[in-house]
C-alpha cells in the first residue's frame, strides 16, 4: 500500500517542496551554520545533513509527510525547512513541528508562517490530536513561533539525553 503524500499549500510567501539530495548544499549550509544551530548540541557535516533529507525522503514513503524544503514564492530562494516530524519523547512518540530558516532570513517571520501552514494541516488533514514542538530553553524565538501556533509550554522533559521545554497542543473536535 503507498502512503498518500501531503504538502502544507503555498503560504502568502513561503512554498513547501520534499527535500531530495539536490538540496544538500542548501541543507549543510543550513545545518552547518553556528548561528543556526547555536541551541542543538552541535553543528552537523555535509554527511549528516545527507542523512538529514534522506530521513525526510523515509518520512514521506513512511507517513506521508517530514520536514520540507522552504523557497521564497518571489524568488524561489531556499528559506530553510519546515515540517511534522514523529518524535520520541520520554517514552511516547508525538508529532513535532520543527522549523529552521537561515540567518539571513531570520526575523521576517517566516518560521511562524510555515510552521502554521503545517499546524493547520496537521489538525486538518493528518487530523493529528496532539502537536509538539521540542525547544532548548533558551530558545526564546522558537519559543515566541511556538506561542504564535497556539502551543503553550508543557514542561521540561528529556530528549537525548538532555533538558528541553516542550510546547504541546490538543486539537479537540469541530
Amino acid at each position: 500500500m503507498t502512503t498518500r503524500r501531503v504538502l502544507p499549500p503555498p503560504t502568502a510567501r513561503l512554498s513547501f517542496r520534499e527535500l531530495t539530495p539536490h538540496d544538500l548544499d542548501d541543507m549543510a549550509a543550513l545545518l552547518g551554520d553556528p548561528e543556526v544551530m547555536r541551541y542543538y548540541p552541535r553543528t552537523r557535516t555535509r554527511e549528516e545533513s545527507l542523512r538529514w533529507i534522506e530521513s525526510s525522503e523515509r518520512s514521506y514513503a513512511e507517513h506521508g509527510y517530514g520536514l520540507w524544503a522552504l523557497t521564497v514564492r518571489e524568488t524561489g530562494e531556499f528559506a530553510g525547512n519546515c515540517g511534522l516530524t514523529l518524535q520520541p519523547v520520554e517514552g511516547e512518540v508525538f508529532t513535532e513541528v520543527g522549523y529552521l530558516v537561515p540567518p539571513g532570513l531570520q526575523g521576517r517571520g517566516y518560521a511562524t508562517e510555515a510552521a502554521l501552514a503545517c499546524r493547520d494541516l496537521a489538525r486538518d488533514v493528518l487530523k493529528v490530536d496532539r502537536l509538539i514542538s521540542i525547544i532548548h530553553p533558551d530558545n526564546v524565538p522558537s519559543q515566541r513561533v511556538a506561542e504564535k501556533l497556539g502551543l503553550g509550554r508543557e514542561r521540561t522533559a528529556l530528549y537525548h539525553g538532555l533538558p528541553r521545554s516542550i510546547y504541546s497542543t490538543t486539537f479537540g473536535e469541530s
